[in-house]
């Protein structure tokens, strides 16, 4: 009985940091670390100098995103611009905050 007692204080403290680790993307206002995840993106060459670091994914994202020239008001939607951004991005393999799925339509957190 102890062990099973050991066992599963165990596993409940392992789920606790796994769920820990998971991208706090808010869904209700579309924004990560208070970051707004839509609007004016400018990718940056470093990792020190973007808000958030993101991995590019074809499955399992934790958000789809439309390029659009202009009026990017929506969740998902971004302008890359050169400067006047509302969010530095950087593209990195390893350690990304969040993964995108670049999309044609129907862009947004699922």
């Amino acid at each position: 009985m102890k062990q099973l007692c050991k066992f599963l204080l165990l596993l409940f403290i392992s789920s606790l940091c796994i769920s820990a680790t998971k991208p706090t993307i808010q869904d209700d206002d579309c924004t990560f670390k208070g970051k707004k995840l839509y609007g004016k993106i400018r990718f940056v060459e470093h990792a020190s100098n973007a808000d958030v670091k993101i991995k590019i994914v074809n499955n399992f994202s934790d958000i789809k995103v439309k390029l659009v020239e202009s009026f990017a008001d929506d969740c998902g939607e971004w302008q890359v611009v050169e400067y006047g951004e509302d969010l530095k991005v950087f593209v990195a393999e390893n350690f990304a905050d969040i993964k995108v799925k670049f999309v044609t339509s129907f862009p947004g957190i699922d």
